[in-house]
């Protein structure tokens, strides 16, 4: 590797909006975000799943279809 071309890689503070604060390491020294794993839907839990069994049969009802 080339010396001097490379940016430094130094301890970083991750903070999302939730208040959550993670500790890592990046080039920059402060990295702002609005979602995290802490509050996503997803990773919580609280995610809904969306039925989307049906939809073919509620077209054919619509349209008279059989």
């Amino acid at each position: 590797m080339k010396e001097g071309i490379h940016p430094e890689y130094k301890p970083c503070k991750i903070t999302c909006a939730c208040g959550n604060v993670i500790e890592t390491r990046s080039t920059k020294d402060e990295i702002r975000v609005e979602i995290c794993s802490k509050c996503h839907p997803f990773f919580t839990g609280r995610q809904k799943l969306v039925d989307t069994g049906g939809r073919v049969d509620r077209f054919k009802k619509r349209f008279g279809m059989k």
